[in-house]
């Protein structure tokens, strides 16, 4: 049994942590089969494909690595509740993307929230990537600058508009990092930042959560 590899990275200039934990979980082949015997159903809130219930006793297993990992890297904090958590496979074609999943995104404005990624697909490396927004600079969204951002690129995408999953540069926004999508991988990061699945134009966007790229997607609170 390997124990988890836990790793830092510094992102863009307003250098926000990038945690990556390799060999996350104990046993990430149970939790494979615990999702192909759950049950899918279409995701909401903008995510591009479906979402099932976690196994009971999740993070009853992970919580140890995830709070030696947010321990010394976001800032002091005495609790880390879970906000919302799934099971999430990709099935969305390029060409069938709402505009809101064409261009990088956050999940939430306030530097106590914190997103986790947790890649479980044997077969696929599409990760996850990050971004700033050429116009204004930013590379997170507060509340502050919501309004700034978000009336500036309704503008740029009308001027021009994106096409598929992003995945690189583009005219409206800079690649500043990201991380490879490889088994038993988890990411944490906080929910502010500019992000998106890095999905490959021919990924395998199966439904079926022994082909398709299966992940557990997380959003914590630290206080």
């Amino acid at each position: 049994m390997k124990r988890p590899a836990i790793s830092v990275q510094r992102l863009g200039q307003e250098g926000e942590p990038l945690v990556v934990i390799d060999d996350f979980a104990t046993h990430p082949d149970s939790l494979r089969q615990a999702a192909v015997a759950a049950a899918f159903e279409p995701a909401g809130h903008h995510y591009p494909g479906l979402r099932a219930p976690l196994p009971d006793g999740y993070f009853r297993d992970q919580f140890p690595v995830i709070a030696e990992s947010l321990g010394r890297r976001f800032g002091p904090h005495r609790q880390i509740s879970v906000v919302d958590a799934s099971f999430s496979i990709v099935t969305a074609r390029p060409d069938a993307l709402h505009i809101r999943q064409r261009v990088p995104h956050v999940d939430a404005y306030g530097r106590d929230r914190i997103a986790m990624v947790h890649y479980l697909s044997p077969a696929h490396r599409d990760g996850t990537a990050f971004f700033r927004h050429r116009t204004t600079g930013f590379e997170t969204i507060d509340d502050t600058r919501a309004p700034v951002f978000f009336g500036r690129l309704q503008d740029e995408v009308a001027a021009i508009p994106p096409e598929g999953y992003i995945l690189d540069d583009t005219p409206l926004f800079e690649r500043i990092g990201g991380a490879e999508g490889r088994y038993n991988r988890a990411i944490l990061y906080r929910s502010q930042l500019l992000h998106s699945g890095a999905i490959a134009a021919d990924a395998i966007l199966s439904p079926d959560p022994a082909l398709g790229r299966l992940t557990v997607t997380a959003f914590l609170s630290i206080g």
